[in-house]
This record gives C-alpha cells, structure tokens and sequence, in this order.
C-alpha cells in the first residue's frame, strides 16, 4: 500500500503545483487522470524522489519515502515522461548497465535478468540494435524494461502513451496489464482511455488537487441518469452553452455531438445515454472550474 497525506508543493515562481494532496493506492495499476498542468508530474517527481515537497508525508508500506530516499529508490521501477539513453548503444547493454547500477553485480543473475526482460518486452529479436534506431513505441518498451529492473514494488509510469500509435499503445497496455498484479503501479495519463482500459482504480487530478477518487465503475455512477446526448450545429454550440451544462462536444460522421448533463431531459431534441469515463473526466474538471477545450 502506498499511503499520501497531505503533500504540498510550491515551485519558486509562486506555482502550487501539489496543494495538500492524499491517497491511499493498493496493489495494482491506479490511474491519476488530468490536463497537462494539473500537478501529475510533480507528483510522480516527488514519490520519485526527485523532488522535496514543502510539506506531508509518503509512505511504501514501512519505508518512509521522503525520510528515507534511498530505500525507497532499491524497490522503485520509474519511467518518466521524457528519457534519454546513451546514443548508439544497444537494449542488451543498456539493460545491463542499469541492472549493475541497481546492484545486480553477478554476472549470470545480470545476464538472466537482462534477457528475461528483453523477452517480457519484445525486444529480445533488437537486443543488438541501437535504441536510437527504436520507434516510440519500443523505446516506451525499453523504459518498461529498464523499470522492471530489481522486481520493484512500486512503479511509475508518467504520460506513457502519448505520441503512440493505435498498435504499440495496445502493447504497451498488454505489457502494462502484465506486471500490474502483485506491485503498485502509477499510471499518470491526461488520455483517458488508458485509466479505463487498464486501472482498478484511480483519480482526477486538477490545478494541483484530487478532484476525485474511486473505481471506474463508481465514479460513472455519479453521472447515472443525468446525461443527454443530441446532434446539433457546429456554430450552435455558444448557444447551447449558455443554454446547458455541457460537458463534451465531439464530432461524429461530420456532425457536432454534444454532451449535457442534467437531473431531467433538457429538451426534446435530446436523448438519455450511459456515461463513459471521458464524461466524468470533462464534467469533474468543469464543476471544478477547470476550463477544458473540446
């Protein structure tokens, strides 16, 4: 279990970046969902240790991870947002490189390690290739791998998807689903579809707060029966917001959808629809005055 009480931060240019966050997050792949800018990777930096907090506490199970930096760092698997590797140098030496700066000073357990990750990640027919050659899809692969490294027990993974295509994504999340069983596994993602494919759990981050918590099935629970779908013109969308409390507008087949949420039908026009997790995330931030483009 991964307890946060209270964690606060403020960068020098007067920025609350983590205004006095906490959570409890077991064993499994949790999802913190939120906008480019809401604090997600301040505080994945600080559960990293990379960073101090002004004030609160984080704690792994009996290790204090503020306190105790180092410990922590020993079970810690982290795959930031933005990674650089040594230039022309292959997965198979990099892995082992990493592997003995992470104290896996034995020869054949380095070589085993190596190569079970390689295989795990599928990227053991490159191991000779240099990863500056990788697509983005399997350099993200090789960050799940270098993670991997020391069976941590907690993971961190930061916006890992983004600048994907459709068939690495869907690797990744097959590789993702894989390890995210016995250990904690942070998956920080504005992409929604990421938290409601792959977490048990998860969080609505926004302007340095956690808006909400829960299962993917109980947080669409609070929108149950309150949300309305109807077609409409693309110019007509001021109006309708004036009008409504509308919370997505996407475009479908050419046409202009809008999404309302309201206790009773807004209109004839307007038909009854299930919510999905896109529609818990847009009306969290709004009710919270967070304002969103679509």
């Amino acid at each position: 279990m991964l307890t946060i009480k209270n964690l606060k931060k403020t960068y020098s240019n007067g920025v609350k970046a983590l205004n006095d966050i906490s959570l409890d997050i077991p064993k499994g792949m949790f999802g913190l969902l939120g906008p480019n800018g809401a604090g997600k990777s301040s505080l994945m930096r600080t559960l990293a240790t990379l960073q101090e907090p002004d004030d609160g506490s984080a704690q792994l199970d009996d290790i204090d991870i503020i306190n105790n930096k180092d410990t922590l760092r020993k079970v810690l698997g982290y795959l930031p947002q933005e990674f650089g590797v040594y230039p022309r140098v292959s997965p198979e030496l990099m892995l082992d490189h990493l592997a003995t700066l992470k104290g896996v000073t034995r020869k054949g357990e380095r070589r085993e390690t190596v190569d079970a990750l390689l295989h795990q990640t599928n990227l053991y027919d490159v191991r000779k290739k240099s990863i500056d050659t990788f697509s983005g899809g399997m350099k993200q692969r090789f960050g799940i791998a270098q993670a991997l490294i020391g069976e941590p027990k907690l993971i961190i993974v930061d916006e890992p998807t983004a600048g994907l295509d459709p068939s690495e994504r869907n690797r990744f999340h097959n590789l993702l689903a894989e390890i995210g069983e016995n250990v904690v596994v942070i998956l920080s993602t504005h992409i929604v579809d990421d938290v409601s494919d792959l977490c048990a759990n998860m969080a609505i981050m926004g302007e340095g707060e956690i808006l909400l918590t829960g299962t993917p099935s109980d947080v669409l629970d609070k929108l149950k029966n309150k949300l309305w779908r109807t077609k409409i013109k693309r110019g007509d969308i001021a109006t309708y917001r004036d009008q409504h409390q509308v919370i997505l507008s996407h475009l479908s087949a050419g046409q202009t959808i809008i999404h309302v949420l309201s206790d009773d039908s807004p209109g004839q026009e307007f038909e009854p629809i299930d919510a999905d997790l896109e529609d818990v995330y847009f009306s969290t931030l709004l009710s919270n005055g967070i304002n969103v483009s679509f």
